[in-house]
């Protein structure tokens, strides 16, 4: 778990999911007249596998190669876009879920029984990217229990930030009302004022 995800409060069971859809941070806005640069924590091979070794996800196959870092970005993609999906639309969206499944078949899983704790998933992969194989179960098991719906996409184009929507009826659109929903809520008054004139 993040500072990121801790300062947010998202549940454990889906801070690695979290914390790797905003390894990529698109926001370009300013504020209090600082603009906001975007980045991208994931720039090589190496910032990868520091990043899964700093969440206990460590690469226990070696190191991470170009390849299997192209197959990261390309999983981390494909979750940015469903997660920009509303959860009403998420499940209906062929195109979304097609590449979702794509980008996820690269991290296959393994049902192990325990005694006395039932079955659990686990990474059937035993290269540098199985740590990444957390971020699938989190997907599946947030979808048993109905917690994905609460992780959405910032509505602002210029945030796009995930973040985990705490609201008692989940209708939360913007990662913050007094940043992202404020400035937009300003930006639509303006427009209408002007189209009053």
């Amino acid at each position: 778990m993040s500072k990121e995800s801790r300062k947010f409060q998202v549940p454990d069971a889906l801070a690695n999911l979290y914390d790797f859809a905003n390894t990529l941070d698109v926001r370009h806005f300013t504020h209090f007249g600082v603009e906001h640069p975007e980045s991208d924590a994931l720039g090589g091979p190496k910032d990868l596998a520091d990043w899964m070794r700093e969440r206990g996800l460590g690469a226990k196959g070696g190191h991470v190669t170009p390849a299997m870092f192209e197959t990261a970005l390309r999983m981390r993609e494909a979750l940015r876009a469903y997660l920009q999906c509303e959860p009403s639309e998420r499940l209906r969206n062929k195109s979304v879920l097609g590449t979702l499944n794509d980008a996820l078949a690269p991290f296959p899983l393994r049902v192990e029984a325990h005694a006395g704790r039932g079955a659990t998933l686990s990474a059937a992969r035993e290269d540098a990217l199985a740590g990444l194989s957390a971020i699938a179960i989190e997907l599946h098991d947030a979808t048993l229990v109905g917690t994905l719906d609460r992780l959405k996409m910032c509505a602002s184009e210029e945030c796009r930030r995930v973040f985990f929507d705490r609201s008692k009826p989940s209708t939360r659109r913007w990662c913050m009302s007094t940043l992202c929903g404020n400035r937009m809520k300003t930006r639509a008054y303006r427009e209408r004022q002007r189209e009053a004139k």
